[in-house]
C-alpha cells in the first residue's frame, strides 16, 4: 500500500486535486482539520482552533481515518489530503508546542513509514479565499506554507511540487508523479502493476 501526502498552501487548491483523483480511482482522505472545525461550528463554537485540545482532535481524526482506509485495504495507492506532519505545522503556527499525542502520531507515522517519502506540495495560487474554516490572508498563508515545508523537510520528506497552473496540469503532474514512482517499484511488489 503506498499512502501520499497532498499538502500546501491554505486555498492552493488541494480539494479539487483530491476530486480530480478519486475519479481517477484513487482511494482518497479528507482533512481532518477542516472536519474538526466544521464539527464544532456546526454545534455553535465559531473559533475552534482556539481551543486547547484542537489540535489533538485532529491527530486523533487522521490516525482514525488512516488506521480505517488501512483495515478497508482497498486500492493499492491512497491520497491523504494532509498528515500528522501538517498538524505539526499547525501547531507551530498557532504557537502551541508538539503535545504528546501528536509527538507519539509522529513517531508511529515515522517508524512505521506510514506514508511515502515524497510529498506532493501544491504551491499558492498568489491569493487565499477566506471560509468558514480557514481566516488568513494571502500573507498569512505563505508564512504557513513556509512553515509545512520546514516541517516536512525537518521530518526526512521530499518535497514534490505541484506548481500554480490549471487543475487538469496540476492533476495530471500528480498523477504522473505517483504512477512512476509505482512503476519504479520492485518486481514482485504488490504495488507494481501488473501486464
Amino acid at each position: 500500500m503506498r499512502r501520499y501526502v497532498l499538502t500546501g498552501t491554505p486555498g492552493a487548491g488541494k480539494t479539487s486535486i483530491l476530486r480530480c483523483l478519486e475519479e481517477l480511482g484513487y482511494g482518497v482522505v479528507e482533512e481532518a482539520a477542516t472536519a474538526v472545525i466544521a464539527q464544532a461550528q456546526a454545534l455553535g463554537e465559531d473559533q475552534p482552533w482556539t481551543r486547547a485540545s484542537f489540535i489533538d482532535e485532529i491527530v486523533a481524526l487522521q490516525r482514525q481515518r488512516q488506521q480505517q482506509r488501512q483495515s478497508e485495504g482497498t486500492g493499492s495507492v491512497q491520497v491523504f489530503d494532509r498528515s500528522p506532519v501538517c498538524t505539526h505545522a499547525l501547531a507551530t503556527y498557532l504557537g502551541r508546542p508538539v503535545s504528546q499525542p501528536l509527538a507519539e502520531e509522529l513517531d508511529r507515522i515515522t517508524s512505521a513509514g506510514v506514508y511515502e517519502r515524497q510529498v506532493l506540495f501544491v504551491r499558492n495560487l498568489g491569493f487565499c479565499e477566506p471560509t468558514a474554516a480557514r481566516r488568513i490572508s494571502f500573507e498569512e498563508s505563505l508564512e504557513f506554507e513556509r512553515i509545512h515545508e520546514e516541517s516536512y523537510r525537518a521530518f526526512g520528506y521530499e518535497i514534490i511540487d505541484i506548481p500554480a497552473g490549471d487543475l487538469a496540469q496540476r492533476v495530471a503532474t500528480v498523477n504522473s508523479t505517483i504512477a512512476d514512482a509505482v512503476r519504479q517499484a520492485p518486481a514482485g511488489s504488490p504495488d507494481r502493476p501488473r501486464k
